[in-house]
């Protein structure tokens, strides 16, 4: 199985890669081929709004980070999608990387109805906050960026069969037992 997996954290030494890295070894370790996406390090020109995309199948910008990790997801069976919460979201690079691909992720119908273009795939997301749990998912924190990843690939197609989220770690660096529920989480791809 072809896996990619997309970092939304500019922390290289973060909460968020961290956990992806050890779910990156575990499939690693199973066999499964690993692309890894650091949206940070892409060089991405913010979209324009001007929804020529949605007819012509390609964006007006050149060639840039965007549309190569549209290639990769086009191209994996399953994916992995981790990002912290800023302001109960995800980061604002990561938001641009999901509005500049928007028409290889949802198609539409002759009425203008959304149609997937991912149906089946399966996915995995991953958030963590410095907001102390419960606090984080019942103030919408590390459950905002969740919800919002949510919104993204239930309208391209993708099918959630994890979550994993943590919080406080403003004072408590993600655990080696949230590591192990990374690890084991990556079995259900």
């Amino acid at each position: 199985m072809r896996i990619l997996i997309i970092n939304g954290s500019p922390r290289p030494q973060g909460n968020i890669s961290r956990m992806l890295r050890v779910m990156e070894e575990e499939a690693r370790d199973n066999g499964h081929e690993v692309d890894y996406v650091t949206v940070h390090e892409l060089d991405i020109v913010p979209c324009k709004g001007c929804m020529a995309c949605r007819s012509s199948l390609r964006c007006v910008y050149p060639e840039d980070g965007a549309q190569r990790t549209l290639r990769l997801i086009g191209k994996c069976d399953a994916m992995v999608v981790g990002a912290p919460c800023y302001w109960g979201n995800i980061p604002g690079q990561m938001k641009v990387l999901f509005d500049r691909i928007v028409y290889g992720m949802i198609g539409e119908s002759a009425s203008g109805i959304p149609r997937p273009l991912h149906k089946g795939k399966r996915l995995i997301l991953v958030s963590a906050s410095t907001t102390p749990f419960p606090f984080n998912i019942l103030f919408h924190q590390s459950q905002g960026a969740i919800r919002a990843l949510r919104e993204i690939f239930r309208w391209s197609g993708f099918k959630t069969v994890g979550v994993v989220q943590t919080g406080g770690t403003k004072k408590h660096p993600v655990s080696e037992k949230k590591l192990r529920a990374c690890r084991k989480a990556i079995h259900r791809l």
